[in-house]
């Protein structure tokens, strides 16, 4: 059963900032839509994707991703159920930017990041508060401030599969998804792609933001986390992958996220 509190008040509701809760069946699917406000979403149980056409970013538990305002973007469950927690901003009152990757006005990205003890318990409070009206003076209002203040610290983790603008590169992308070998080269693709491998470098990174050795390695570990979380055995997953050993699984994994798959299951 779908359970979508207070949904439809994101656009008009008179607040700068509000935050609603949503629980959904597994493989449910929000069809692509876009709101004027900029989006904090927290996971709270479950793995969720978030769709655009710059590419995909998963969210496992008790992370969040950040979806600037006007982007159009498609939310999947894809290990459920699911339950999570929302934060609605409009642009107007953000924090400037204090670097690339900060959560900011006019970033026209969605971003993956980790959420503190102390963001989770303010959104858990938060989507408890009235979405009418929360002066500014009051308790509710200073949680919204607060939430505000935080938010540009959250660190960006690597969660994300951007896909080149080019339709050959983005479609090669694709079939690197459905089909990952954390082998491929940058030899294997330029030469597949007819390119040299200085255009293809030069391209692929101008495109995704990206090297080819850190897209192929968050594209293995987008791949990697949902079976994870839904109990896979690591050994299981990483030679499905195409790794030559577990423990080359685990040091990807570790590389990228800090922790050995184990341990980040465990948090």
């Amino acid at each position: 059963m779908v359970r979508d509190v207070r949904s439809q008040v994101y656009e008009t509701a008179p607040q700068p900032v509000f935050a609603l809760g949503n629980d959904y069946p597994p493989g449910h699917v929000l069809p692509p839509h876009q709101h004027r406000r900029c989006q904090l979403l927290y996971v709270i149980r479950g793995v969720m994707t978030v769709a655009t056409a710059q590419g995909a970013w998963m969210v496992p538990a008790e992370r969040a991703v950040w979806i600037p305002a006007g982007v159009v973007h498609e939310v999947a469950v894809v290990v459920g159920p699911a339950a999570m927690r929302s934060l609605y901003i409009d642009p107007t009152v953000l924090p400037a930017a204090r670097g690339p990757d900060t959560l900011a006005p006019g970033g026209g990205r969605c971003q993956v990041v980790g959420v503190t003890p102390l963001v989770h318990a303010l959104l858990m409070e938060a989507a408890e508060l009235p979405v009418d009206d929360v002066p500014a003076e009051s308790r509710g209002g200073m949680i919204m401030a607060l939430l505000l203040h935080d938010l540009a610290s959250l660190p960006v983790l690597p969660l994300s599969m951007p896909l080149p603008t080019d339709a050959r590169l983005a479609a090669r992308c694709r079939a690197f998804v459905a089909d990952p070998d954390p082998h491929a080269t940058i030899d294997g693709w330029a030469h597949e792609l007819g390119m040299s491998r200085r255009s293809f470098t030069r391209q692929f990174r101008g495109e995704t933001g990206l090297s080819f050795a850190a897209w192929r390695q968050q594209a293995c570990l987008f791949a990697a986390l949902p079976r994870l979380v839904a109990g896979d055995p690591v050994t299981t997953v990483a030679l499905d992958l195409g790794y030559d050993s577990p423990a080359a699984f685990t040091s990807m994994f570790k590389r990228l996220l800090g922790v050995p798959p184990s341990r980040y299951l465990r948090a």
